[in-house]
């Protein structure tokens, strides 16, 4: 079985338009980025399905459910906290398989070429929101003192991470605010941003974009458009056996084969990274001035196509490439 693909030339079709630049992202450190045809990069806003995608391109590339190390497999290069990017692309050019990459930046931060395949994958912003109050929560001392180097380290920066609220309210409307901090910190004025530029490139033959709530009603058929969508022909009788690795049950089993070393990150490691899988937790919590607030916001910042989608996903909302607006 080959893993990698075909090889050819790999023409920049677009340059960077913006640089990035948080406590948690570096939209630099693509600089340095040489693709090869058939590279994939999984570009997500946090707590939306990244994990969860990247093992799909994971199963489907190497056909077979064995836990691989996939956060390993599939380096995350605009991550500035866990030191210089110079040995993440060493990693990658020593693979040899096709190699699929992650990113948090929008669109217009990345590098654009026609032989690069991308995915973007979305999520309700306050299915988002909750997810990444859980995670935040969970950070070990040393993932703060990380954060906080990679703050300091920054001229445009140069200060710690602040600490968000830790309950569901109050970090909701921390959320909400509109900052001026960075525009990759836990704001959701970084969440739409993220949204637009992506909604915007939406008619690009090398971008898919796959939602989260589709994940969950037809894991199959997601699957099967993911593989479509990368060139990749999976045996009938494998299906069954890839679709059960890539459920949650089954990556919350696997975790530690999955996510290696996650424990220094988070505390409770991959329990708590890979926390529930679920939507909606965000109706116990919220008030009905907080969801009116969440609606008003939306419907400010995003055009309706976009808003149905990013709400509901591909199969209420329809094909985002047939939206009009």
């Amino acid at each position: 079985m080959t893993l990698g693909f075909e090889g050819g030339t790999v023409m920049l079709e677009r340059a960077p338009v913006r640089e990035f630049r948080s406590w948690y992202c570096d939209s630099r450190r693509w600089d340095g980025y040489a693709p090869r045809p058939g590279d994939v990069v999984i570009a997500t806003p946090p707590k939306v399905g990244t994990t969860w995608t990247q093992q799909i391109v994971n199963l489907l590339i190497f056909q077979s459910a064995e836990p691989r190390p996939v956060s390993m497999l599939s380096p995350w290069i605009d991550n500035r906290f866990k030191g210089p990017v110079g040995p993440v692309l060493e990693t990658i050019e020593a693979q040899t398989h096709r190699r699929f990459l992650k990113s948090h930046l929008p669109l217009d931060g990345l590098p654009i070429y026609d032989e690069v395949r991308y995915i973007h994958v979305a999520r309700g912003g306050r299915d988002a929101c909750m997810s990444y109050l859980n995670h935040i929560n969970g950070y070990t001392a040393l993932a703060w003192a990380g954060l906080d180097a990679a703050g300091m380290d920054e001229p445009q920066i140069g200060r710690p991470l602040p600490r968000p609220p830790k309950t569901a309210r109050e970090f909701f409307h921390h959320w909400m605010a509109r900052g001026e901090d960075s525009d990759l910190s836990l704001m959701s004025q970084s969440f739409f941003d993220i949204e637009r530029t992506y909604w915007a490139g939406r008619g690009r033959s090398n971008l898919l974009l796959v939602h989260y709530n589709d994940l969950k009603a037809d894991l199959r058929g997601e699957m099967g458009r993911i593989a479509d969508f990368l060139d990749i022909e999976v045996a009938y009788d494998l299906w069954p056996e890839l679709v059960d690795a890539a459920t949650f049950e089954t990556m919350k089993r696997d975790g530690p084969a999955l996510l290696p070393g996650m424990e220094f990150g988070f505390e409770g490691g991959t329990e708590t990274f890979l926390n529930k899988g679920t939507n909606d937790r965000w109706q116990s919590v919220l008030t009905d001035d907080d969801n009116a607030l969440y609606l008003q916001r939306l419907e400010e910042e995003l055009s309706p196509g976009l808003r149905a989608w990013l709400e509901n996903g591909r199969r209420v909302a329809g094909d985002p490439r047939d939206a009009v607006d």
